[in-house]
């Protein structure tokens, strides 16, 4: 059985009450439930953290077992040079997902630090962008 790690960056555990003409108004943990049920055949686990070094720890722990990594890391996308030496020292692949499309967004969004060390990204579909970058990751 493939096991995937989805990890969400900071504020994401606000999802379903923070801004929901942009986020949505459902709770991760709701669609993680979803994701479970769509996804049976596979072992999802699902991490969140505001602390930087909280999601690189997570990812040195499991990034040499796990089948892949679904990553939201938030405002950290724009700013942590860490996260992406952290992705890039384990082998396990990630897919990059944003529920906004941050390229419709404020201008210091659309640079991501991460995105060349993922195996690629998703962007702006919402909380779908979650399911497809598990069936990207299942295609592997």
């Amino acid at each position: 059985m493939k096991e995937i790690h989805i990890i969400n960056g900071p504020n994401l555990n606000l999802l379903g009450r923070r801004q929901p003409e942009i986020y949505g108004s459902q709770t991760f943990e709701a669609y993680f439930a979803t994701l479970q049920a769509a996804f049976p055949q596979v072992r999802l686990h699902y991490f969140q953290s505001n602390h930087e070094g909280a999601l690189l720890d997570y990812i040195h722990e499991h990034g040499f077992r796990a089948d892949g990594f679904v990553l939201n890391a938030g405002a950290y996308t724009h700013t942590s040079i860490a996260l992406a030496d952290a992705i890039a020292g384990v082998k396990t692949p990630v897919i990059e997902v944003h529920i906004s499309n941050v390229y419709a967004r404020e201008s210091f969004r659309h640079h991501s630090f991460i995105a060349a060390v993922c195996k690629g990204a998703i962007v702006g579909l919402g909380l779908r962008g979650y399911a497809l970058a598990i069936t990207a990751l299942l295609d592997e």
